[in-house]
């Protein structure tokens, strides 16, 4: 299925029928990514008397509820409203679902016991008002990353001028394949955060950012179509599920 999307005066051609999904899959087991020092998510039948809401223990249907926590156990996209005082609701925040995205693959640096994703790295591969969204892929990319145990380990991050950075290129939407853009313990100063968000100064409500991505080596870097799926949540963030279309 083919269709046509234009943006700033430019057409582009994609192929509806080929998506690129690269969100993370919620699982009730022990195989689900976790981070944040939580336990796995539970995917259960309910249980009322002699009620068990499962077909296989007798139930006319499949009848589960679901525990888990959208920041720590996949993918997610959050608003502002994971770092301020006052609320502000994704579900309110994301109102536009299509946007030109780039993927763009990045070797963290060391230094020290840290990785980080550098301003001259991010420079080096993303212009000024080339694409409303981005996508950062951390190498190298273990397939291990749809399963991997993050807490405790010191996750790669964002440098704070990387991320202003980004912002300043007219990036409306960050993606990236870690459960932060921030240090895993960095004292809550969210550096990262604040700067793409340009918070508190001018704070950018309609930008988002979205964690725990998985992009396949498959997925070659360059310009895609970009949609961004979220569950209507009125919370800071909601799981998501973030579709990339080649262009044509």
């Amino acid at each position: 299925m083919k269709a046509e999307i234009k943006y700033q005066n430019k057409t582009y051609s994609l192929d509806l029928s080929k998506p690129l999904d690269i969100s993370l899959v919620l699982r009730g087991d022990d195989k689900n990514p976790i981070a944040w020092y939580l336990n796995p998510p539970k995917i259960q039948p309910v249980v009322d008397g002699d009620f068990i809401g499962k077909v296989t223990s007798g139930s006319s249907t499949n009848f589960n509820n679901i525990s888990f926590n959208p920041h720590g156990h996949g993918t997610h996209t959050e608003c502002v409203g994971h770092i301020t005082r006052e609320f502000h609701s994704i579900n309110e925040t994301l109102k536009n679902f299509f946007f030109t995205a780039k993927v763009i693959s990045i070797e963290p640096e060391r230094r020290g016991e840290d990785q980080v994703i550098t301003e001259a790295q991010i420079r080096s591969l993303l212009k000024v008002d080339e694409v409303e969204s981005v996508i950062i892929r951390t190498l190298p990319n273990y397939i291990e990353k749809r399963s991997k145990k993050y807490s405790h380990t010191n996750w790669p991050y964002l440098e704070e001028a990387a991320a202003r950075y980004i912002r300043e290129c007219g990036i409306k939407h960050l993606l990236i394949d870690l459960p932060s853009v921030d240090k895993e313990k960095d004292e809550g100063k969210l550096l990262a955060h604040k700067a793409f968000w340009d918070y508190p100064k001018n704070t950018r409500l309609d930008a988002t950012i979205t964690e725990l991505v998985y992009v396949a080596s498959k997925v070659e870097d360059g310009m895609y179509i970009l949609n961004l799926q979220i569950a209507s949540f009125e919370n800071d963030a909601s799981p998501s599920k973030p579709v990339l279309y080649k262009i044509q």
